[in-house]
């Protein structure tokens, strides 16, 4: 089988694409790769903190690469980066890396072209599927996920924390992508078929930052704790 990277965000469309992916018995994913904010020590976008990130992995299974990034990081500063990474995998014989990204042109474009700098290949197992049958596939496949960050001038404070099943499916506004491809929310899986456990972790406070919601998860020793 092919080694691959897999750049993984710890939500559903990384979870769909890392449940192809497997299902393919083609690929070998050799680790997961994932930005995360070092001022917060979360992971960038969703909001999850490192040492759930690092739960999940265990979850699955699988390696787990970190990248640290600056919280207000240019896109040239990521680009440095996420190359010095790619480097190191492809000098140990990976010669390509696995997306969630669905039908974003220009995402996958940056992806492909920073990619081919260092020879290496851009692998989407979701790319132009229908979004709405996926977010139904992902709930009907047995995934558990928690929306951790919503776009507040998109979606209202009501959808934050939610758990992504089907009656979350049909309140999301019609403008709204099933899937979030636009940005509109982000989530943490926490089980699926995909998973050797369940990750354990309690739904923390809800803040506002910057226009969008976030809901704190907190690992099992914290929720004890508190």
């Amino acid at each position: 089988m092919e080694k691959v990277l897999f750049c993984w965000s710890g939500g559903k469309d990384s979870a769909l694409a890392l449940y192809d992916i497997i299902q393919s018995q083609t690929y070998e994913v050799v680790s997961l790769l994932t930005t995360v904010t070092e001022d917060y020590d979360r992971v960038s976008m969703h909001g999850v903190p490192r040492v759930l990130l690092e739960r999940q992995a265990d979850c699955l299974g699988l390696p787990l690469k970190v990248i640290f990034i600056p919280k207000d990081c240019s896109t040239e500063e990521y680009g440095i980066r996420m190359q010095a990474s790619l480097t190191r995998f492809k000098q140990d014989g990976v010669l390509a890396a696995v997306f969630g990204d669905i039908f974003l042109e220009d995402v996958r474009k940056y992806r492909e072209d920073n990619l081919a700098k260092i020879g290496m290949r851009a692998i989407f197992p979701l790319w132009k599927r229908d979004t709405k049958t996926l977010a139904r596939s992902f709930v009907a496949l047995g995934f558990e996920a928690i929306v951790t960050c919503i776009d507040s001038s998109i979606l209202d404070k009501r959808f934050i924390g939610r758990t992504i099943d089907e009656g979350f499916l049909s309140e999301l506004p019609t403008e709204v992508d099933p899937c979030g491809e636009n940005g509109e929310f982000h989530s943490f899986v926490l089980d699926g078929p995909i998973f050797k456990e369940r990750v354990a972790c309690n739904r923390g406070e809800v803040v506002l930052r910057d226009s969008f919601y976030f809901c704190d998860l907190l690992g099992k020793e914290a929720a004890t704790a508190s």
